[in-house]
This record gives structure tokens, C-alpha cells and sequence, in this order.
């Protein structure tokens, strides 16, 4: 059994049930077999004509039996199939987003949706057929050793050429499967890279450019997938020669030792009907081998996306004291704060010390890449302080549970994602079960009451992907709103204004410091006009804080 199997196992717990099971039905399988054999031979013979009733109801039980397995193996596949992929949306959820992850977002598409479903033909096909490929042969090798101990010695030292040649290819097929698997990682990442940027691509007049890429990567995922076909191909006809001869090595020999009268023609027949069923299942699962290949390699791909420790995910050690109340209403204090990129040898920032009190508004202000949506992104939970604690209500934000922290800090960033949905659904985003009359308050409150009611549907108009249909000021006014119907006694603010032309800068502004009012904030800002609503501005300049603080008046 391969690690990325073993590693199945210890995951998801569903599979050694179903192994269990599958095993006791290979056995019953392998017992009907023998009685199938034994008496159609007794039948073929004449010794025993009276027992067709017998026979048919042997047969019967085999379908039977086969048809369990399926049924059982479907389900089996698609339950392991949801719980990685639960597990996996799960993982991503747990990702910070102010940190990259180790999987590119069309390698994880790929995962999630196409790429579990190639699971399916190893629970389906390889799995049941390996299990009977290690159950069936040797009772069938056991009922020949008593029947003809000859062809019973004969199957004995034939049967293992079939997974040694099958193990021989495996390892060629392997390596290409996992090859085509990445030509399609790769060709999903690209064009899901293309599709966001193809604006951009188009102002530049790269679009037909990016058609020829997009081309030659599906060709190289044909061309590696055809490789891998052609192997496969190979690889059956392997083996089907190999077992064909195998039987032949039997049956020649049975047939001339009948000729000359050493073997009963009901034995004959018995050694003729058994040794192909002693063959078979290796057969099988060689050659379903070759499709479960892909979903061995998806599933070994997220099970160590799973299990990799280099991709930031939130401490959980807050969800085991998550009993104690989480405060709001306390002094926010950044103590000794210092913060690293993994690709960046200079932190983000360094050594910060601030305290913004109940009710204060604070500004951050400096040059762009300075580290002032980095100080954001730690309260939020998004990026991780290398050293140094971050303080809320006297209580380190390390040691709380981050969904009670957010449930009372709104934000809104600069490019602020609206979903596919109504407007109604993309303001109630901070709380789903808002009623309408809340709604359509906290739409007045960011003066954006007006441009919605001139929509086609007013508040159920539905919004194309990332808010398409709006411009980027009623997009900003959107997310105010949001915040005004959190209500949450912390907001974070990231550049609001930033990418507006005056009219809309002013409107923002406007509803920016009727959404400041009485709430601890803090405020990304590079132009002065959110500046003047402010208690205080902060300079921050490399990483670090300026040792005075500059009061607004």
C-alpha cells in the first residue's frame, strides 16, 4: 500500500469500514465462486442435473453480492470526496488572507471541484478490486489444492506476475499522471488569472497574446494526457497477456492429463472455471489501477495541503478559552509589535508601540508600503505578529476566539468585494438576518439610498461578480454601508477614499465620519479630507512609529 494510502486511512476513518466490509463480501464472493464452479461442473458432467435450481441461486447471491459492493463503494466515494473537500474549504477559511497560502487559488479550484471527482474510480474500481485481488485467490488456490494440487502449485507461481509486471508500469505511470495533473493545476491557475485580469490584459492589447497561452497549456494537458492513456493501454494489454498465458499453463496441461485419463472430467472443469477466477481480480485491479491514478495524486495533493505547516492558519488556542467574554470596549494597545513577510527580509513593521483609548480616532498616515494596512490586518486576525502582543480590553488577542473579536470590529477596505448577489445581500453581509427597515437605514447613513433606488430592481438588484455594475465610488459607499448596519463599536478604515473622484470622495467622506462617531477607529488615510474628522494622526515611516503624534484640532 502506497504512504499516500496509508495516509487515507488515518484520515478519513469512513474508508477502513468500508475495507472491512468490502473484505467480508470478497470473501462471500470467493466462497459462491467455488460453489458456482463446483456445481455447474457436477452439471456440465452429468453427475448431478437435479441441482440447477441450486446453481441459479448461487449465481443470484454473486449479483447480489456484486451489486452491494457498487452500491457501497459509490457511496463510500462520495462521502470520503465530501468530507476532504469540507475539510479543505475549511483549511482555506482558516487561511490568513494577508499572507499567501502555498497553493495557487486555481490549484485549489481544481481541487475542490474536478479534481476530488477522479477519486471516484478508486473507491469505485482499483480499492474493491485490490481487495478481492488479496481475499479471492487464496481461497480458490486452497479449494484447487485439494482438487488438483498440480494446478493449484501452477496458479501459485504464475499469480505474482501479474503485479509484478503491474508494478512495473505503475511506476512509469505514476510519474506521468502526476505530470498531466500539473499541466492541469497549472492550465486552471492561468485561466482563472487571465478571467480576472482581462481588462487589464485588453487596455494593453495582450488579450489575443494570453488566447495563444491558454492554447499551448491545453495542449500540453492533451499531449500529457494522451501519454498517459497510451501507457495505460499498454500497460492492460500487459497484463491480459500475461494472464491469459497463465490460464493456458493450467488449462493445456488439465486438458491432456483428461485425455489420458489421470483427472475426472468433473475436476477438469472444476481447475477450468477456477483458474480464471483466481486471475481475475489481479486482473481488475491492474487495470483500474491506471484510473484511480489521477485521484490518488489529487488526493495526496490535498491531504499535504491539509497538513502543511508552512501556510498561516489561525491559532486555535482562543477557541479553548472561548469562554471568557471578549471586550470592545477597552484600551486597544499594541505592544512591541513587529510583524515579517515570508518573502521579505525588513518587517513590515517594527517595534510598534500604540495605545488608541475607548472612543478615540486615530489616523495613520505615510508612504504607501510603510506597513499601515499591515497594523489593520493584525487586528483583524489576518497576519500573525512575529513578536510583540497586541492587547484589547486588557485581554492579548492571541488568546481569544478571533469570530467573537469580529463580530465587533466592522471594516472597510479599499477595494471592498461584493459578492454576486442583491444589494440587500451584500449589506446584511455582517449580519444576514438584518430586517429591511435596518437595511435601507444603514444605506441612508452612507449616503447611498439614492443611487439604489435609481437601479433597476432597487435593493434586489443582483450585483455581477465583484460588485460589476457599480462604480467604485457606490462600491466604497456599499461597504459603508455594511459597516453602519454591523454597528460594532471598533471600525477599521483603509483608505475609503482612495481611487474616487472628488464627488464621490466627498460623499464617503461625509458618511465616514457619521460612521466614526463614538467608535474607536482607526483610520488608513493618504489624502487630508478624512484627516480633519480625526483625534490624533500617527506617522508611520519604514515599519515604525513617529515618537510624536501629531493632534488635529
Amino acid at each position: 500500500m502506497k504512504p499516500i494510502e496509508r495516509q487515507l486511512l488515518r484520515e478519513v476513518p469512513g474508508i477502513r469500514r468500508y475495507l472491512i466490509v468490502t473484505g467480508a463480501a470478497a470473501g462471500l464472493s470467493a466462497v459462491a465462486i467455488i460453489a458456482q464452479a463446483d456445481l455447474l461442473a457436477r452439471v456440465l458432467s452429468g453427475s448431478a442435473m437435479s441441482i440447477l435450481l441450486v446453481l441459479a441461486g448461487v449465481v443470484a447471491i454473486r449479483a447480489a453480492l456484486a451489486y452491494g459492493q457498487t452500491v457501497l463503494a459509490r457511496r463510500t466515494a462520495i462521502g470520503v470526496k465530501t468530507e476532504l473537500r469540507e475539510r479543505l474549504l475549511r483549511h482555506i477559511a482558516r487561511l490568513r488572507p494577508a499572507q499567501p497560502g502555498g497553493a495557487g487559488h486555481g490549484q485549489l479550484t481544481t481541487s475542490i471541484t474536478r479534481g476530488l471527482d477522479a477519486l471516484d474510480p478508486y473507491f469505485t474500481g482499483y480499492l474493491p478490486n485490490l481487495v478481492a485481488a488479496v481475499v479471492i485467490p487464496p481461497i480458490i488456490i486452497a479449494r484447487l489444492a485439494f482438487a488438483d494440487w498440480l494446478a493449484a502449485l501452477t496458479i501459485v507461481v504464475t499469480l505474482p506476475l501479474i503485479p509484478i509486471f503491474g508494478a512495473l508500469v505503475g511506476l512509469h505511470t505514476r510519474a506521468r499522471t502526476e505530470r498531466q495533473w500539473a499541466a492541469l493545476s497549472r492550465l486552471g491557475g492561468h485561466f482563472l488569472d487571465v478571467l480576472a485580469g482581462l481588462p487589464t490584459l485588453r487596455a494593453f492589447g495582450r488579450a489575443q497574446h494570453q488566447i495563444g497561452v491558454v492554447r499551448r497549456m491545453s495542449e500540453a494537458h492533451r499531449s500529457a494526457t494522451m501519454r498517459t492513456l497510451r501507457v495505460a493501454f499498454l500497460s492492460s494489454l500487459v497484463l491480459e497477456w500475461t494472464a491469459t498465458l497463465s490460464v493456458a499453463l493450467v488449462a493445456v496441461p488439465v486438458g491432456l492429463r483428461l485425455l489420458d485419463g489421470n483427472i475426472g472430467l468433473a475436476t477438469a472443469l472444476l481447475v477450468l472455471f477456477l483458474a480464471p477466477e483466481a486471475y481475475l481480480p489481479m486482473r481488475a485491479a491492474g487495470t483500474a489501477f491506471h484510473d484511480s491514478a489521477e485521484g490518488l495524486t489529487v488526493a495526496d495533493q490535498v491531504l499535504s495541503t491539509l497538513g502543511s505547516t508552512d501556510q498561516p492558519t489561525e491559532s486555535p488556542r482562543g477557541q479553548e478559552r472561548s469562554d471568557h467574554p471578549v471586550s470592545h470596549r477597552g484600551d486597544l494597545v499594541f505592544d512591541d509589535v513587529t510583524v515579517r513577510c515570508p518573502d521579505r527580509e525588513i518587517p513590515a513593521i517594527a517595534g510598534v508601540r500604540l495605545r488608541i483609548r475607548p472612543g478615540e480616532r486615530v489616523g495613520l498616515v505615510g508612504p504607501s508600503g510603510a506597513g499601515k494596512s499591515t497594523l489593520l490586518a493584525v487586528l483583524l486576525g489576518f497576519t500573525e505578529p512575529e513578536s510583540g502582543r497586541v492587547h484589547a480590553g486588557g485581554r492579548d488577542l492571541a488568546e481569544i476566539d478571533w469570530d467573537a473579536w469580529r463580530a465587533g470590529v466592522a471594516w472597510v477596505p479599499q477595494r471592498p468585494y461584493l459578492f454576486a448577489a442583491s444589494i440587500a445581500e451584500n449589506i446584511r453581509l455582517g449580519r444576514p438576518d438584518a430586517p429591511m427597515a435596518d437595511v435601507r437605514q444603514a444605506a441612508r447613513d452612507a449616503a447611498a439610498e439614492q443611487f439604489i433606488r435609481a437601479l433597476p430592481d432597487g435593493y434586489d438588484t443582483v450585483l455581477g461578480e465583484r460588485g460589476a455594475g457599480l462604480s467604485a465610488g457606490q462600491r466604497q459607499r456599499i461597504a459603508l454601508a455594511r459597516a453602519f448596519l454591523r454597528d460594532a463599536p471598533i471600525l477599521l478604515l483603509d483608505e475609503p477614499t482612495a481611487y474616487l473622484d472628488p464627488e464621490s470622495e466627498a460623499a464617503v467622506v461625509a458618511a465616514s465620519a457619521r460612521l466614526m462617531a463614538g467608535r474607536t477607529t482607526l483610520v488608513v488615510a493618504h489624502r487630508p479630507a478624512l484627516l480633519e474628522h480625526v483625534d490624533r494622526v500617527v506617522t508611520i515611516e519604514q515599519g515604525r512609529l513617529r515618537e510624536r503624534e501629531r493632534s488635529v484640532a
